[in-house]
């Protein structure tokens, strides 16, 4: 894997569910490289926790962080307000909060919890900051996505909750194609702005997100001890991103170990790409403003 050790002294970069696991492990990264870092969670405990070690180690006002329930629209909308009140400019945008349920659950807005967890937060988040993030000389827009989308045929746009046939791995796995659908269409809708957005897989990682499994949560846990990468490595994709001189003009790529793969088949879809946005404007009622 690439080592990078770029200077990001005077960037700002929000990690989305970064009070923990490969979201906390970017954090430190890049603070230790001179960032500021605004770190964000739906958990007081974790969030503080997370703000007082970066602190700590870095150095006062090298961390700060806000609440909020991604999967609610109003706390995403509530939260990017917040940012813009008291950010001047953003650098870095990394989505990387996500999650899977074992069994179907709304959101607070009456919503598959997977896909307004996964997808909608993503989409709200950088469509709020987008703002912000188009002030800065050099801005990056880095979405976590998951090799598990290569699972998912296309997106079930005749039963988006997944009411019917409800899986968790089959949720989860739409889930991440519609990253890199978004991913590919907000590019394309970039093109000629300098903005660069691109999605990565992490890797199958050591971390909270298999905490979902009812009776095989132990077994799954063991696998992912047994075989997955720790944190830390698994952060490493998300911090080559954000920080990689060789990638600050590269945009609409997918990466797994810091370096472009190919995704799947069903992600280059742009047909699927466009309807998919579409259908993001209509469940959250937000447009961007391109």
């Amino acid at each position: 894997m690439k080592q990078d050790h770029t200077d990001l002294t005077g960037k700002t970069c929000l990690i989305s569910g970064s009070s923990r696991g490969i979201g906390f492990e970017t954090a430190m990264e890049l603070a230790r490289r001179g960032a500021h870092v605004i770190i964000t969670s739906h958990n007081q405990e974790r969030a503080q926790a997370a703000y007082d070690r970066i602190n700590a180690e870095f150095g006062t006002e090298r961390a700060r962080y806000y609440l909020a329930n991604y999967a609610s629209q109003d706390e995403v909308k509530q939260l990017a307000g917040n940012i813009q009140h008291d950010y001047d400019q953003l650098d870095i945008l990394i989505n990387n909060v996500g999650g899977w349920f074992r069994k179907f659950q709304p959101s607070p807005d009456g919503i598959e919890m997977t896909f307004a967890l996964n997808h909608l937060s993503y989409y709200l988040l950088t469509g709020y900051l987008l703002p912000l993030l188009q002030k800065s000389p050099s801005p990056r827009i880095i979405n976590v996505s998951s090799n598990a989308h290569f699972q998912a045929k296309g997106i079930q746009f005749d039963d988006i909750q997944f009411q019917n046939n409800y899986n968790t791995f089959g949720v989860y796995a739409h889930s991440k194609l519609a990253n890199v659908l978004f991913t590919y269409e907000l590019a394309r809708r970039l093109s000629g702005t300098g903005l660069t957005v691109n999605a990565l897989h992490p890797g199958f990682v050591k971390s909270e997100l298999y905490r979902n499994f009812g009776v095989f949560t132990p077994l799954v846990k063991l696998s992912a001890t047994m075989f997955g990468k720790s944190t830390v490595e698994g952060a490493q994709t998300s911090i080559y991103l954000a920080s990689a001189p060789e990638v600050a003009g590269v945009t609409g790529k997918y990466f797994s170990e810091c370096e472009p793969k190919e995704s799947s088949p069903a992600s280059y879809d742009q047909s699927q790409a466009e309807r998919l946005w579409a259908l993001s404007e209509e469940m959250t009622g937000f447009k961007y403003p391109l």
